[in-house]
Protein backbone atom coordinates (compact mmCIF):
# COMPACT_ATOMS: atom_id res chain seq x y z
CA UNK A 1 0.00 0.00 0.00
CA UNK A 2 1.07 3.56 -0.61
CA UNK A 3 -0.26 6.70 1.08
CA UNK A 4 0.00 8.55 -2.24
CA UNK A 5 -2.19 8.38 -5.32
CA UNK A 6 -0.68 7.04 -8.53
CA UNK A 7 1.17 9.78 -10.37
CA UNK A 8 2.58 10.11 -13.85
CA UNK A 9 6.25 10.30 -12.85
CA UNK A 10 7.27 11.48 -16.32
CA UNK A 11 5.12 14.60 -15.86
CA UNK A 12 6.62 15.51 -12.46
CA UNK A 13 10.07 16.86 -13.39
CA UNK A 14 11.59 17.05 -9.91
CA UNK A 15 10.37 13.59 -8.88
CA UNK A 16 11.38 12.01 -12.19
CA UNK A 17 14.84 13.63 -12.00
CA UNK A 18 15.49 12.42 -8.44
CA UNK A 19 14.27 8.91 -9.23
CA UNK A 20 16.36 8.77 -12.42
CA UNK A 21 19.48 9.70 -10.45
CA UNK A 22 18.66 7.28 -7.62
CA UNK A 23 17.77 4.34 -9.88
CA UNK A 24 18.72 5.04 -13.52
CA UNK A 25 17.02 3.10 -16.28
CA UNK A 26 13.47 2.73 -14.96
CA UNK A 27 10.81 2.61 -17.65
CA UNK A 28 7.44 4.13 -16.73
CA UNK A 29 4.02 3.33 -18.13
CA UNK A 30 0.59 4.64 -17.14
CA UNK A 31 -2.93 3.46 -17.78
CA UNK A 32 -6.37 3.04 -16.32
CA UNK A 33 -7.68 0.12 -14.27
CA UNK A 34 -11.00 -1.67 -14.77
CA UNK A 35 -12.64 0.71 -12.27
CA UNK A 36 -11.36 3.80 -14.09
CA UNK A 37 -8.67 4.53 -11.50
CA UNK A 38 -5.12 5.38 -12.56
CA UNK A 39 -2.43 2.71 -12.84
CA UNK A 40 1.33 2.93 -13.18
CA UNK A 41 4.04 0.40 -13.99
CA UNK A 42 7.75 0.74 -13.30
CA UNK A 43 10.14 -1.69 -15.00
CA UNK A 44 13.91 -2.07 -14.82
CA UNK A 45 16.34 -4.28 -16.75
CA UNK A 46 17.62 -5.80 -13.47
CA UNK A 47 14.25 -7.55 -13.07
CA UNK A 48 12.75 -5.06 -10.62
CA UNK A 49 9.17 -4.08 -11.30
CA UNK A 50 6.23 -2.35 -9.64
CA UNK A 51 2.55 -1.98 -10.46
CA UNK A 52 0.34 0.51 -8.63
CA UNK A 53 -3.38 1.22 -8.84
CA UNK A 54 -5.36 3.92 -7.07
CA UNK A 55 -8.91 2.72 -6.62
CA UNK A 56 -11.24 5.33 -8.05
CA UNK A 57 -13.92 4.97 -5.40
CA UNK A 58 -11.68 4.34 -2.35
CA UNK A 59 -8.59 6.45 -3.16
CA UNK A 60 -6.38 3.66 -1.85
CA UNK A 61 -3.23 2.79 -3.76
CA UNK A 62 -2.37 -0.88 -3.94
CA UNK A 63 1.22 -1.65 -4.91
CA UNK A 64 2.70 -4.94 -6.10
CA UNK A 65 6.44 -5.13 -6.69
CA UNK A 66 9.18 -7.65 -7.13
CA UNK A 67 12.76 -8.19 -8.16
CA UNK A 68 15.96 -7.12 -6.43
CA UNK A 69 14.81 -3.54 -5.70
CA UNK A 70 11.51 -2.11 -4.53
CA UNK A 71 11.04 0.60 -7.14
CA UNK A 72 7.79 1.99 -5.75
CA UNK A 73 9.33 2.26 -2.29
CA UNK A 74 12.09 4.39 -3.83
CA UNK A 75 9.45 6.57 -5.48
CA UNK A 76 7.48 6.96 -2.23
CA UNK A 77 10.67 7.92 -0.36
CA UNK A 78 11.30 10.69 -2.86
CA UNK A 79 7.69 11.87 -2.61
CA UNK A 80 7.92 12.00 1.20
CA UNK A 81 11.09 14.08 0.98
CA UNK A 82 9.41 16.39 -1.55
CA UNK A 83 6.44 16.95 0.77
CA UNK A 84 8.51 17.34 3.94
CA UNK A 85 10.95 19.87 2.46
CA UNK A 86 8.83 21.49 -0.25
CA UNK A 87 11.50 20.75 -2.83
CA UNK A 88 13.99 18.12 -3.88
CA UNK A 89 17.75 18.66 -3.78
CA UNK A 90 18.20 17.95 -7.49
CA UNK A 91 16.70 21.40 -8.12
CA UNK A 92 19.54 23.84 -7.51
CA UNK A 93 22.18 21.15 -7.03
CA UNK A 94 25.82 22.06 -7.45
CA UNK A 95 27.54 20.14 -10.26
CA UNK A 96 31.21 19.19 -10.18
CA UNK A 97 32.93 17.52 -13.13
CA UNK A 98 36.38 16.01 -12.62
CA UNK A 99 38.98 15.84 -15.43
CA UNK A 100 38.15 12.14 -15.93
CA UNK A 101 34.49 13.01 -16.54
CA UNK A 102 33.03 11.95 -13.19
CA UNK A 103 30.03 14.16 -12.49
CA UNK A 104 28.79 14.77 -8.95
CA UNK A 105 25.61 16.61 -8.01
CA UNK A 106 25.21 17.82 -4.44
CA UNK A 107 23.02 20.04 -2.34
CA UNK A 108 22.82 20.09 1.43
CA UNK A 109 23.48 16.55 2.68
CA UNK A 110 22.45 14.94 -0.63
CA UNK A 111 24.97 13.82 -3.22
CA UNK A 112 25.05 11.52 -6.22
CA UNK A 113 27.93 10.68 -8.55
CA UNK A 114 27.23 9.66 -12.11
Amino acid sequence: MSPFPVMNVMQAWEVWSMLSLTAPGIEHRTGVGDDGGPMAWMLHADGSWARAHTSRDKRITTVHQGGPRRLYDLLDGIRWRWLEHGELPVYGARVTVTPDGRTTLSRGGWTVTL
